[in-house]
């Protein structure tokens, strides 16, 4: 691929953050075009993305309206990536992970005999419904793909276990963790201002930080997380329970309903990626059901409570730094409170110790595509 031109297509936040030390490293390149393509799947969340690290789309296909469903979005991006592949006509494209705009990009490149390069491939649960669509998603972008860019040695035993050719499965750590590095320099440099809550307000607290949105936890399971949440905010006065609410209506009516006005429960808007990462690196303890935290938090030493059934990244699970807790109401609280009470419990799992890579993933993609 050297000298050749290569089209990123992104359409999401998270996407968009592991994507972006990929696009600076092909934009480093001496020669070949690199063209950023957005399907703005997330429209303001990407945005604030690509405006902290400076990057402007070639191709904006703004496809989010209100409303709108997985088949119709699908639709949508796969004759929107389709015109702009006929438009530009790259000599390869590279999709991200699990999202709608991966599946559909990889198809329309797919469809037009464009080979496919999958950052972040190999992951599985073995489960269609868990995460759902993600987990059909990838499936199907490792179907049809050129290039495997493997994060860990377990995603890529998972592909050579569904017969991808050896050569052409790279493991490369994951870009995560060289963009998360990129933000704490950043964060370092310039600490960012929060939105709804001052920094000034968390001085002195525990933070419990707080991620949920998972369609397969919506409802009583959902419900169930929240009264954990209110239960661990009970556990000490310094303890502050900071959560972000996704934009997500099946997020925001419960969380509001169960949680509003709890003088220890911090309900944010979304935060853009750089308070995130300070909220991240000044908390003590964080909750999720997001895969992309799951890869971030062990590089900050931060103990991870995982709340669904399964995941597809198994190895936090597996190095000690990150636990699988459901969305059992009581599980929740027994395990954050043993990591909050008791301290070999907490310094046993608060461990700098990152199984998805030394940060260098980027530079590894290029050079495989480069050779």
């Amino acid at each position: 691929m050297a000298g050749q031109d290569v089209m990123v297509v992104i359409g999401t936040r998270p996407e968009a953050i592991k994507m972006v030390p990929v696009i600076k490293a092909l934009q480093a390149r001496k020669s070949g075009r690199t063209i950023l393509c957005v399907t703005a799947q997330h429209r303001e969340l990407l945005d604030q993305v690509l405006a902290v690290f400076a990057l402007k789309p070639d191709i904006d296909m703004n496809l989010m309206t209100p409303g709108q469903d997985l088949a119709t979005l699908t639709a949508r991006t796969l004759t929107g990536v389709r015109d702009a592949i006929r438009s530009e006509k790259p000599h390869a494209v590279l999709v991200h992970g699990d999202t709608l705009t991966a599946m559909a990009a990889g198809l329309a490149a797919f469809y037009e005999k464009i080979p496919v390069g999958h950052v972040e491939a190999g992951l599985r649960t073995h489960n269609l419904q868990a995460p759902f669509p993600e987990e059909l998603n990838r499936r199907i972008v490792d179907t049809l793909s050129h290039w495997y860019f493997a994060p860990t040695q377990a995603a890529s035993d998972n592909l050579k276990a569904e017969r991808v050719a050896t050569d052409r499965i790279f493991v490369t750590g994951n870009t995560a963790v060289d963009a998360l590095n990129m933000a704490v320099a950043m964060v370092r440099q310039s600490p960012p201002q929060l939105d709804g809550i001052d920094r000034e307000s968390l001085t002195g607290k525990r933070i419990v930080l707080v991620t949920g949105h998972r369609r397969e936890n919506m409802g009583v399971a959902f419900e169930n997380v929240c009264m954990a949440l209110r239960d661990i905010s009970e556990l000490a006065s310094d303890v502050a329970v900071v959560y972000p609410l996704h934009l997500n209506p099946g997020v925001q009516e419960p969380a509001r309903r169960l949680l509003a006005g709890h003088p220890r429960i911090h309900l944010l808007p979304p935060q853009a990626y750089l308070p995130f990462v300070w909220l991240m690196q000044q908390s003590t303890l964080i909750l999720t059901d997001s895969g992309g935290i799951q890869e971030e938090a062990p590089s900050l030493g931060k103990p991870v409570l995982v709340m669904r059934e399964s995941t597809e990244r198994p190895e936090a699970i597996r190095a000690g730094v990150a636990r699988l807790v459901g969305t059992n109401r009581s599980r929740i609280l027994q395990e954050s409170a043993r990591l909050l009470t008791d301290p070999a419990a907490y310094n046993a799992m608060a461990r700098v110790r990152n199984p998805y890579g030394d940060g260098q993933a980027a530079p590894r993609i290029v050079a495989a595509l480069e050779n």
